[in-house]
């Protein structure tokens, strides 16, 4: 069993958009439609603080999905993440209506640079007092490629190649301002200490800047810093840059040998595997009873479309399955350009097939509906009992999925919370101020991590 000092980290899956993550979500009758509006945000900010949430994170995308049939028609009339608001202002509208909810954003290492990352999000740091995260991904498809004047996305490995320069960059500009670096002693005139104050000077492959950037540390010493990657180049990258990895597991099994080999990539790159936190997301479904639950989680279920699956699935795979034959296995060359390899080698690992067709795709991956992620469905008993289970030897927490919203979060809150916070596995208030202090996650000092080219050595040596 759990060990009762352990407590479960709790992250909210968000998205900036019209639908949850479920793309079927706005068509449910308790959904609301002001999602452009801060108050829409708002709520569920407030609703997750009350349940005493570590975070909610947006994830993102930089193009609508439009490569399904070359077109976003589909897209938009079926409202499949039609609408996608930039995350880092509906962050900070969230941030004015709480005190102790961690926040995140996704930002990619792709189509941004490394001085405008590290200055945005420290400056949100700032505005929040210490409780602003960092989602680190390196973009999907071509769309968002051409959106951003280029003409087609980078290939898997190089964009992580690039993506550790451009966290070299940031993480160096992060620590040009040493802690005690300002004075502010209007008598002497003092403003700052310039001996405290550092250039960086920073020349990689890809990316250069000189620095020093404008923006002192924050309380909690620079943003949070999550990452995704799960293939063997995403968990590399992982061990050497993450502090809170949002892992995707099919099942337990697969989850805790997942779990130990994130860990194994931490320490493979010279960190404490427990400086780490994993967590997995799932989808929940709670009622007051087992029945309430299932017709629940029924009537979600049907409200997804076919269209939802087809669109997202290519928008991830970065390949249009609406030119092909359904039942047409993929070559080996067309599945090595794939863009989500993970994604691509957990239909291929389910399915039992080497070259799995679009049919495989669709009905394995489970891609737009709510069999895409770990569904935990139940009463309060039965889904707290689940999740207690991950949680001994499989994870540090949970990235919940919201099937609709504002209800999936409010139902979670007001049934599962209390039985967590009951069986000590929850907190009943928060520790401290900043994102860190809640995720038990140490302050780090500026200069803490290891040179560049030591670091660089230890990833890839």
């Amino acid at each position: 069993m759990t060990k009762p000092d352990r407590q479960m980290s709790l992250i909210a899956f968000m998205q900036a958009q019209n639908c949850s993550n479920y793309a079927g979500s706005w068509r449910h009758p308790a959904s609301t439609p002001d999602f452009m509006a801060p108050e829409y945000y708002q709520r569920i900010a407030r609703t997750l603080e009350d349940g005493r949430f570590d975070m909610a994170f947006f994830d993102d995308r930089l193009a609508m999905p439009d490569i399904y049939g070359a077109s976003h028609r589909a897209t938009v009339e079926n409202g499949v993440r039609a609408v996608k608001l930039d995350p880092t202002p509906v962050l900070m509208a969230m941030a004015c209506a709480t005190t102790h909810l961690g926040l995140g954003a996704t930002y990619s290492t792709t189509y941004y640079e490394p001085y405008h990352v590290a200055r945005l999000f420290a400056t949100l740091d700032l505005m929040t007092k210490g409780r602003v995260a960092w989602n680190i991904v390196t973009s999907l498809n071509d769309s968002e490629a051409e959106n951003f004047g280029r003409t087609e996305h980078l290939e898997h490995d190089l964009r992580y190649d690039r993506a550790d320069e451009f966290m070299e960059a940031v993480m160096g500009l992060w620590d040009s301002w040493e802690d005690d670096a300002l004075i502010i002693d209007k008598a002497s005139g003092h403003f700052a200490n310039p001996d405290k104050v550092h250039r960086l000077d920073y020349k990689g492959e890809y990316f250069q800047t000189r620095g020093p950037l404008t923006v002192p540390r924050s309380s909690q010493g620079h943003p949070v810093l999550l990452q995704a990657g799960s293939s063997g180049r995403g968990q590399r990258f992982a061990g050497r840059w993450a502090e809170l990895v949002f892992a995707g597991y099919p099942n337990r099994d697969l989850g805790r040998k997942q779990y130990e080999s994130l860990r194994g990539a931490a320490e493979a790159a010279g960190r404490n595997p427990d400086d780490v936190k994993v967590a997995p997301a799932v989808n929940v479904v709670v009622a007051e009873s087992a029945d309430a639950a299932q017709e629940k989680r029924a009537y979600l279920e049907s409200l997804s479309k076919p269209i939802d699956g087809l669109t997202l699935l290519c928008e991830v795979m970065n390949v249009d399955f609406g030119a092909r034959d359904y039942d047409l296995p993929f070559t080996d060359e067309e599945l090595a350009a794939v863009s989500w390899q993970s994604y691509r080698d957990r239909v291929i690992t389910k399915s039992g097939k080497k070259n799995p067709s679009v049919r495989d795709f669709v009905e394995v991956s489970g891609r737009g509906t709510l069999k895409e992620a770990p569904m935990f469905c139940g009463d309060v008993k039965q889904v707290a009992d689940q999740m207690e289970e991950w949680f001994s030897d499989a994870c540090d927490g949970f990235v919940i999925m919201a099937p609709q919203t504002p209800g999936s979060y409010e139902d979670f809150v007001r049934l599962v919370v209390p039985e967590l916070q009951r069986r000590g596995l929850h907190r009943r208030e928060y520790d401290g101020a900043t994102l860190r202090d809640t995720l038990g996650l140490k302050r780090p000092l500026a200069g803490e991590r290891p040179s560049p080219a030591d670091a660089r050595v230890l990833s890839h040596g």
